[in-house]
Formats: structure tokens, C-alpha cells, sequence
């Protein structure tokens, strides 16, 4: 139901109706009033929250029209069992109510024109459609926004009039309200005439795809991410977006789903979302030589039939999970792993992707993450605890939250020498276990009571003026990003309007998209000045990001997850624990990512070793293990990664040119020895000619 206000909003109106029945039958207008009045309420509260109950009774046949319907004809059953069967408000009533269910028609047919003609064949980000073709503003958002439950809602009128007639007897009231109810009914269908006609009216497919075509020529692009997927995996191409703004060559992105679109991280590279294949298929792409994948799914076919461009599986994270090895990566012309680590994995699983396909690139999302140099002096270490999610099977391996969780926030908190703990669990923990939930919970108190006692700590000391004028500052930023957020160009366009609009205005400011930014990066260093760097700390939520908690960390605990894979660029010490006890060398054998950790147990008593390595680095154990294994799985530090990425695309570039040129040459020269050889001006011999004489 999503919240307890939520169930007893359903519950108000799944029971209003039962008393709406039961209060025409007495008959009882105050009691029909009031009920009619929770179950108005209660399904607009419903509708406005998106709720579950709401968007599944159309299923059985009880969707919002239904609804509408049941409570005007349980008003009509009271005028007749008041008996008012004869009076002109009981008929007045029943032709009110046929007359707007007569509009309805009209009205869901005219929001469904608007909408499917301003849905364009393609959207776009940051391409210049606006001055090739026009595309006119949307109408206004009250509206399209919720219009059904908007258009019934003006049935509130001649309800109301009708049930004031009823109690006092007098027709007058309730035909002004059915005159307000038809005559806003009429206006409402009146209202959305201009914006099926004429000029309102956005150019059709043809005309989009050939501006679409116009600007590609133009713009020529030569790299391209290619994406898929439903509205949760928008991360896995979000991930790539600052990838793509450092690429040589010029980049493009391609989406094929509407909800990713709507769910992509501000970029400054030009994004063009085709949901059609056919329309896909029909674009001039012929400038692009390299394209890039960040999943295997189905419709990536739509663009691997292309043979002018070398194609690359990039994924969207490099670990030991089946899906690094995925045998549809056969596909590709080439396979690009972060490290050895990628390359031997796939030739252990024997998939059939080819070593010489496969180039080793880094990672350069990671370019982020600060290498270690040490707990600075008169700081105390700060340890992240980063769980990730129980997951959808119900392994105890997935997560350390419920068995160990609790062991380790006790230990790290009550260490001595002491540590500053951070906690920031997965945004999916307890989304599916109500165990693991309430773990999470009782670990998150047991960080905030150990930060209170903290406080109290004579030992601890804070500079007042100085985290005061931190969260001024953070005030200053968020009051500006939300400035910023709000205003300008790609502030509509991504924001405002619907498609077709978002498509037109949708061309990033470049100077405020590198302002907020920079205004980000002030934000994390003012948040985490904000409070001691002694103190306790839970952190949820968007901001501050994962990487931003890796570098203000002296090392971490986590689980098996990418965030380990991360955590390793930093070069910092990290444990993860065995929460399914396999052991510490089958835990090693299974996972690469842990080969340089301190493994801990559910009881977490090894996280002294941990702490040993932080508070004295001269003596870590694992600090060279770390090295190589850095190496091994991320490549090494130099060149850069996306150094060593650009020097891929263009390799790789260099090969699809050499392919085209040499099937322009071997067309050419197939299509010489297919005209007769003649000697220029000579007339060629046709049959029948005499050739001898």
C-alpha cells in the first residue's frame, strides 16, 4: 500500500461505498453527504499518491469511471426512496448524469489524439531540432495532467446541488449545480478543440525522422552508446554519460526506451531516444564507426545488423556475476574488460568470445576515487560500513546486514583507539525482507546513539564556527541548485512540457550544467565539514555519493557487490564478510574481488585485523596483495583509463574505415568487370558485327 496513510485511505474508500448503499436505502441525505464526501476524499488522496489499490481495481472492473458511476446512481436510488420520483430533480438528475458520461466520449477521445500526436517518432536531448522543424508548445498541463479523474471530479457540482435540493426540497439548487457540472463539462471539451488542429499540431513522423536525419548529417557522429532496458538499469547508462563527454571522437547516445530517457543523468552528449526498430533501421548513421553496448538485450540487434561500425560489449560493471560472461558476448567484434581479471574470466567460462576480441580499457568511472595516503595526522580513521541488499533469493550470502551487521557496527564503534564509523547501507535494503529491514534499523540506531554519546565525550572536541559557517554554505548551494534546477532551457526541457516539447528544448546550457557541477563538488566538501570528522555518521539517500564516502574513509566493510570491485582503486584496506560460512579460501576461490581482504565471519572478530592495518600501514599484511590485485582487475594506473578507452574507440575506428574502404574498392572493382573492355571512343562490337574485317 506504500504508507499507513495510504491503507486507510483505501480502507475509507473501499467502505464508503457499503455506506453510501446503506445510506441511500434509509434514506439519509447528512449520511449519504458525508460518506459521498470519504469516498471523493479518499480516491482523490489515492490517485494523487499513485497507489497500488488505485491503479489495480480497473483490473476487476472497479476503475475510476465505475466508481464515479456507482456513487451517481446510488444518489439517484436516494432521490427515489425519498420519494422524489416525481420531481423534476430526479429526472433532472438522470439526464444530468447521461448528458456527462455523454462528454466523457469526446473528452478521452480528444486527450488521446493530443497525446499520440504529440508523441514523437523520436525524443531528443541536446539535438537542434528546433530549427528545422516546429514544433509547437504543449498544451497546458491542467490540461492533460490526470485529466479523467479531473473530468469526473466535475461531477462534484450537481452531486452536491442535488443532495441540497433533496434536504431542503427546493429544485433550484441542484439544477444550478447541473448546470455548473455540464456547462464546465462542455468547456473542458471545448477547452482541448485547438490542440487537435492546425498550427498545435507537432509534424509528423516523416518530417521529425528527416530533421533527425538533417542534424545527424551535420553533426556527424562517430562513437556511439547504444542502450536498453527497463526503468530501473537507467544507472547502467547513466554510469557511461561522463565517459561519453570525455570521448575524442565525436560521441552520440542511442536509447530505445522512453522511461530510460526520462530517468538520464544531465549529459552535455547528444541523446536521441527511437523507440521504433524500423525507425531506428532508417536513420543515416553512416558517419559512426564505433558502437558501444552497456547490455545484452534483445534489441541490440536493431543496430548490430549495421556492419559499417565495429560494435563492443562495455557492460555496466566488471565482477565475477554469470552476467560478465555472458555467451551472448559473442555477438560483438570486440569485448572491453577493465583488467586481466575480465579477459581470464572469459576464457575459464569458455563462452566463445575469442582472447584477441577481447581489450582490456580500466574503468574509467572510477577516475573519481582517490588513491590512499594514509590516515591524515590528528584525524581519527573513519571506517565505511557499505552492505549492499538482501536480494530477491533469500541467500544468507548475499548480505551481511542480518547476521553480522549488528557485530560489526558494536565492534568498530566501540574500538579503542577509537574510529568514526559511516554507514550507508543499500537504498534496496528491506525493500524484500522485513528481516533484513529491521536489521538495517536497529544498526542505523546503534550509529546514532553511539554519535550522541560521542557528542558527550570531552574527549571529542568540535569547531562550532567552523561547521556553522560548513552548513551556511551548504544552505547557499542547495537554495542555487535549486535555482538551477528550475530555470532555463534544459531546465524546461527536461522538466516541462511533455516529449514533443522536452524535444525542442532540450539543448543542455553548457555553463550551467558545468555550474552545478561545480556546485556539487562545493556541496560534498561542505557536508562533510558540516559535523566532526570524530563523528558518527548514518547517510542515506542520493547525496553524498558512494565514491564521496570512499574518499573521506580509511577503509571499508562491505559485501560482495561491485562496491568492493570500486573500493579496491582506492588502494585502501577492506574486508568483506562470509555471511554463508563457506570458509575463508573456498570465499577467496569464489571471489576474486575478496583476494586481497580481511575476511570476516559473522561474529566479526577478525576486524581487528582491519583496524590494525589502518592505524599502522607499515605493517599491513594484505597492502602488496592489494597492489597486484588493483592491477589484475582494473588495469593499471597509467595510462589513464580513459586514455586507454579513447585509444580504443580510435583503434578500433581505424578498422571499421579499413572494412568500408575495402568493400568500396572491392564493389568498384566488381563493378568494372562487369562492363566490357573498351578502348576510349571506340564503339564496343554488338553482335552480328563483322569483327574480321
Amino acid at each position: 500500500m506504500g504508507s499507513a496513510a495510504e491503507l486507510a485511505a483505501a480502507a475509507f474508500m473501499v467502505l464508503g461505498f457499503p455506506a453510501l448503499m446503506l445510506a441511500a436505502l434509509v434514506p439519509s441525505v447528512p449520511a449519504f453527504a458525508a460518506a459521498a464526501a470519504v469516498t471523493y476524499l479518499a480516491d482523490h488522496y489515492l490517485h494523487r499518491k499513485g497507489s497500488y489499490l488505485v491503479n489495480r481495481l480497473s483490473k476487476v472492473r472497479a476503475g475510476l469511471s465505475i466508481r464515479f458511476l456507482i456513487r451517481q446512481l446510488l444518489l439517484i436510488l436516494l432521490l427515489a426512496r425519498l420519494g422524489l420520483a416525481d420531481n423534476l430533480i430526479y429526472y433532472g438528475a438522470i439526464a444530468c448524469f447521461i448528458a456527462f458520461y455523454g462528454l466523457q466520449a469526446p473528452h478521452g477521445a480528444l486527450v488521446t489524439l493530443i497525446r499520440n500526436r504529440r508523441r514523437m517518432p523520436v525524443a531528443t536531448r541536446n539535438v537542434d531540432l528546433a530549427s528545422r522543424i516546429r514544433i509547437p508548445d504543449a498544451p497546458p498541463r491542467k490540461l492533460l495532467h490526470r485529466s479523467a479523474e479531473k473530468m469526473l471530479h466535475l461531477d462534484l457540482a450537481a452531486v452536491a446541488g442535488i443532495l441540497v435540493s433533496a434536504a431542503v426540497e427546493s429544485a433550484v439548487v441542484g439544477f444550478i449545480g447541473i448546470g455548473v457540472t455540464v456547462g464546465l463539462g462542455c468547456l473542458y471539451v471545448v477547452a482541448l478543440v485547438p490542440y487537435v488542429r492546425g498550427r498545435k499540431i507537432p509534424p509528423n513522423a516523416e518530417r521529425v525522422l528527416a530533421a533527425v536525419d538533417d542534424w545527424l548529417a551535420e553533426y556527424r557522429p562517430e562513437t556511439v552508446l547504444y542502450f536498453s532496458g527497463s526503468r530501473d538499469s537507467a544507472y547502467q547508462v547513466n554510469m557511461w554519460l561522463e565517459t561519453m563527454e570525455q570521448l575524442d571522437s565525436k560521441p552520440l547516445i542511442i536509447l530505445r526506451e522512453r522511461a530510460i530517457l526520462n530517468n538520464l543523468a544531465p549529459t552535455t552528449v547528444p541523446v536521441i531516444c527511437v523507440p521504433g526498430g524500423v525507425h531506428l533501421m532508417n536513420l543515416d548513421l553512416s558517419t559512426v564507426r564505433v558502437a558501444l553496448y552497456a547490455a545484452n538485450v534483445g534489441k541490440n540487434i536493431h543496430l548490430l545488423r549495421v556492419p559499417t561500425m565495429k560494435h563492443v560489449f562495455i557492460g555496466h560493471g566488471d565482477s565475477d556475476k554469470l552476467a560478465s560472461v555472458n555467451p551472448y558476448s559473442k555477438v560483438y567484434d570486440e569485448v572491453w574488460t577493465a583488467g586481466r581479471a575480465g579477459r581470464d574470466r572469459y576464457a575459464i567460462a569458455d563462452v566463445g568470445v575469442r582472447d584477441d576480441d577481447i581489450v582490456e580499457v580500466g574503468r574509467p568511472q572510477l577516475a573519481p576515487i582517490r588513491t590512499w595516503q594514509g590516515v591524515p595526522e590528528g584525524r581519527i580513521p573513519t571506517v565505511l560500513y557499505a552492505p549492499t541488499w538482501e536480494g530477491w533469493d533469500g541467500n544468507p550470502g548475499n548480505t551481511s546486514i542480518v547476521l553480522a551487521g549488528e557485530n560489526i557496527v558494536k565492534k568498530l564503534v566501540q574500538a579503542d583507539p577509537p574510529v568514526r564509523v559511516l554507514y550507508k547501507p543499500h537504498p534496496f535494503t528491506g525493500s524484500v525482507s522485513a528481516e533484513a529491514k529491521a536489521a538495517g534499523q536497529r544498526i542505523a540506531a546503534l550509529v546514532q546513539q553511539a554519535a550522541a554519546e560521542r557528542a558527550d565525550d570531552p574527549r571529542f572536541t568540535a569547531d562550532a564556527a567552523a561547521q556553522a559557517a560548513a552548513k551556511a554554505d551548504l544552505t547557499r548551494i542547495e537554495a542555487r541548485l535549486a535555482e538551477l534546477s528550475g530555470k532555463g532551457k534544459g531546465g524546461k526541457g527536461s522538466g516541462g512540457g511533455d516529449e514533443a516539447e522536452a524535444t525542442r528544448d532540450g539543448l543542455v546550457d553548457v555553463a550551467r550544467h558545468e555550474e552545478i557541477a561545480r556546485l556539487r563538488a562545493e556541496w560534498n566538501d561542505a557536508y562533510w565539514r558540516s559535523f566532526g570528522s570524530h563523528q558518527h555518521r548514518v547517510i542515506t539517500g542520493a547525496e553524498p555519493r558512494l565514491y564521496d564516502c570512499f574518499n573521506v574513509s580509511d577503509a571499508m566493510v562491505s559485501d560482495i557487490s561491485s562496491v568492493v570491485s570500486d573500493f579496491i582503486a582506492s588502494g585502501k584496506p577492506y574486508a568483506v564478510t562470509d555471511s554463508a560460512e563457506v570458509g575463508v579460501e573456498e570465499f577467496k576461490r569464489q571471489n576474486t574481488a575478496v583476494r586481497a581482504a580481511t575476511i570476516l565471519s559473522n561474529s566479526a572478530t577478525e576486524l581487528g585485523e582491519l583496524l590494525d592495518a589502518v592505524r599502522d600501514p607499515a605493517a599491513d599484511p594484505l597492502a602488496e596483495d592489494r597492489k597486484d590485485l588493483k592491477r589484475y582487475l582494473l588495469g593499471p594506473d597509467e595510462p589513464t583509463s580513459i586514455a586507454q578507452f579513447n585509444t580504443a574507440v580510435a583503434n578500433l575506428a581505424i578498422k571499421a574505415e579499413t572494412r568500408n574502404v575495402g568493400q568500396e574498392s572491392r564493389a568498384a572493382a566488381g563493378a568494372a568487370e562487369a562492363v566490357p573492355a573498351s578502348v576510349p571512343g571506340q564503339r564496343v562490337a554488338a553482335a552480328g558485327d563483322d569483327v574480321t574485317a
